[in-house]
């Protein structure tokens, strides 16, 4: 597809780099010179540099023969002009970045008269994250299909783990809660496993399971269950804006270091029930006299990557059970391994792979079309939703007769809203949806793809 991207920061310089790789033909235009420069010495893609919500610089990146306009400057008016602008050339489909809570929450109304495609807000994304995994602290990441009445959840194989030199052949004896384990990391190595597969100490494992299991699945692995009630946040942005009314909800207390006076008086009016402090939240001093050691979980959230990991660090070294710092630059979090935090919350990875399963999803329009996908395993693997319709290959035939292509997992049905952890004798139907995991890199884009010929 010819997209076009207006803005090179993170997030733009992000999506070319992986739609570049998918083969799209992309386009990114930027205002500032240096940034233009950059991605046109690193990546295979064509530049302009220009005001993207202007008509001219449009025209001359040839939006109005473009499938899709992707704005994500760091200007929520200028994002949301360019995409206006885009439609109005013939453009029929655009995304913006839009940031602002007042806009996102005047965007549900105004979405289809703006011509806008789709909306992301990458410190909302984050929040919500955030928010799922402090509801069960033992996983690292949750990845949610079959509208959340499935997932796929992230766990680390611990000393003492009743995984720990378990055959995955015997996972069902061991354990009483039916999963699947779909793919393990195990020293930057991605596997996807087969029943002779024998887990150990170290590995990341990635688990599909019903939503309603997951509780039932920490008490099996004697894992640790209870939610987050006390949460320490450093760092008065966005993310911690959005946060703060979902924790409220939940009755848990929040206290929240930000050193700029006006953010804290800002924040302490708009939610009374937060302990707003305002101080420098990366002194080791203060967060002792704030009683770090006291708290279930701690949220590194500055705008300074360097800053939150060091916050992370020390929260480690108090023996903090949960930390979920965020990051933007993810090789930081490649170095640190899990000194700095349990799960590593990335705004710009969050939005850039949001957008890429809009990408995906229009390049089916028929078929048996991507639903959902996430990245699992660093990276090293996928995880794609797919509609099961009446052309899927197949049908109602036992999954133990249907020979898939290498490296492909089927792990789970949601057949008319029942979850199904699939063994040999269940079948897809249409009007189905499932979920297959496979190494990253590969091109499944409908669900006849994973099928051995």
């Amino acid at each position: 597809m010819k997209i076009v991207i207006v803005g090179a920061g993170k997030i733009g310089y992000s999506l070319a780099e992986e739609l570049a790789n998918e083969n799209h033909d992309i386009t990114v235009v930027d205002i500032e010179k240096e940034k233009v420069k950059l991605l046109s010495d690193t990546l295979d893609v064509m530049t302009l540099c220009g005001n993207g919500a202007a008509i001219s610089v449009q025209r001359e990146a040839n939006v109005d023969e473009s499938d899709l306009l992707i704005a994500v400057t760091a200007q929520d008016e200028l994002n949301m002009l360019a995409c206006i602008v885009a439609r109005k050339l013939g453009c029929k489909n655009t995304i913006a970045r839009v940031r602002n809570l007042e806009y996102t929450e005047q965007l549900y109304v105004l979405k289809s008269e703006l011509g806008l495609s789709m909306t992301i807000n990458p410190e909302l994304l984050a929040a919500k994250e955030i928010y799922r995994l402090l509801q069960i602290p033992a996983f690292i990441k949750r990845d949610t299909f079959a509208e959340g009445k499935a997932e796929i959840v992230e766990l680390f194989i611990a000393d003492g783990s009743p995984l720990d030199g378990l055959q995955l052949a015997d996972l069902r004896r061991k354990i009483r809660v039916h999963v699947l384990i779909c793919a393990v990391l195990r020293e930057e190595k991605v596997f996807i496993p087969d029943g002779s597969f024998v887990l150990r100490q170290g590995d990341k494992i990635y688990v599909t399971a019903p939503a309603s299991s997951l509780v039932e699945l920490t008490h099996e692995l004697k894992l640790r269950s209870k939610k987050s009630k006390n949460v320490l946040i450093v760092g008065g942005g966005r993310i911690a804006e959005y946060l703060a009314p979902m924790l409220i909800k939940t009755g848990t207390s929040i206290k929240l270091i930000e050193m700029k006076r006006s953010r804290c008086e800002y924040l302490a009016e708009k939610y009374p029930e937060v302990n707003v402090i305002c101080s420098d939240g990366s002194s080791q001093a203060v967060l002792r006299t704030h009683n770090i050691r006291q708290m279930d979980a701690v949220l590194p959230l500055t705008n300074m990557d360097e800053e939150n990991i060091i916050i992370g660090m020390f929260a480690r070294k108090m023996g903090v059970p949960q930390l979920l710092t965020k990051i933007n630059r993810l090789e930081y979090g490649e170095i640190l391994g899990d000194r700095g935090a349990d799960s590593l919350i990335s705004p710009k990875s969050l939005s850039t792979y949001a957008i890429i399963r809009y990408v995906r999803a229009m390049e089916n329009t028929g078929g048996s079309a991507v639903l959902t996908i996430h990245r699992i395993a660093d990276g090293g693997a996928e995880a794609l939703e797919f509609a099961v319709t009446d052309v899927t290959e197949h049908l109602h035939e036992r999954l133990a007769d249907i020979r898939l292509k290498p490296g492909i997992l089927i792990v789970c049905i949601n057949h008319m809203g029942r979850i199904i952890i699939p063994g040999g004798r269940d079948t897809l139907s249409a009007g189905d949806t499932v979920v297959i995991v496979t190494t990253a890199g590969r091109e499944i884009l409908d669900l006849n793809d994973i099928f051995a010929q």
